[in-house]
């Protein structure tokens, strides 16, 4: 498992837990507004954590921190994420999954084997628009991997009431559109936690022309949403 930074404490990334962020490399698509460019192109570049002083960290901190959030990069890429789940959840940790949703036979298996407490996945776009906001050619895309782990998350939490899951989708002008919105909230119609999150421009991103909407205008994008999902939440305004 490489592990190539820590966010030492978070308030914000696993829903009513204190928790540190770790995060992984590599990832499946292309996303242009990816906040993590370095990671997704480049991870062999980067510097990866000593996992000796990781886990001394997290013995260390288990008075503190309450769950450890793994993202990336795409995590389920990681062919050591199960082991490396069981060596936190030893520790008392809940573990919680930051995923891209692409690979669902990689979280099917995470939680069949009760390795998961909560997962975040994000909603890149409409069906049809997950070429675009993936940043993959729309001829190798394959839409159903996204759709059969969008159900595999609302079922198993339909199962397992103590599990948290939510799904998110950043708003990046130009990609995202009233029509992406309406489509979504019809394809999530049933879901427990949905979000709209504000897109910001920064030096880590893969494509620095797109720009974020006003709290205005994403309040109205929300209010399509709700017309299927009544409980749609804006972060990041």
């Amino acid at each position: 498992m490489i592990i190539h930074g820590i966010n030492k404490l978070t308030l914000l990334d696993y829903p009513e837990h204190t928790a540190c962020t770790l995060f992984t490399g590599g990832c499946s698509f292309r996303c242009p507004f990816c906040q993590n460019s370095a990671l997704i192109l480049h991870p062999d570049q980067e510097p990866a954590l000593d996992m000796e002083w990781l886990f001394a960290f997290l013995k260390k901190r288990k008075k503190v921190l309450q769950g450890v959030c793994i993202t990336g990069g795409e995590p389920t890429l990681q062919k050591d994420l199960p082991s490396f789940i069981r060596m936190v959840r030893e520790l008392g940790y809940k573990i919680k999954l930051d995923t891209n949703g692409y690979h669902p036979e990689a979280v099917a298996t995470l939680l069949q084997d009760e390795l998961l407490d909560a997962v975040a996945m994000d909603i890149k776009s409409s069906p049809g628009g997950y070429p675009m906001a993936s940043g993959l050619p729309e001829e190798i895309f394959d839409i159903s991997r996204i759709k059969k782990t969008v159900e595999m998350l609302m079922d198993y939490g339909k199962k397992h009431p103590d599990f948290y899951y939510e799904f998110r989708t950043t708003l990046v002008k130009g990609i995202h559109t009233e029509k992406d919105m309406a489509e979504i909230g019809h394809w999530l119609r049933g879901a427990k936690n949905y979000f709209l999150q504000h897109y910001e421009d920064s030096e880590g991103v893969l494509d620095r022309s797109y720009s974020g909407f006003s709290l205005e205008e994403t309040e109205d994008l929300a209010q399509i949403v709700r017309k299927e999902i009544p409980d749609v939440r804006i972060r990041g305004l």
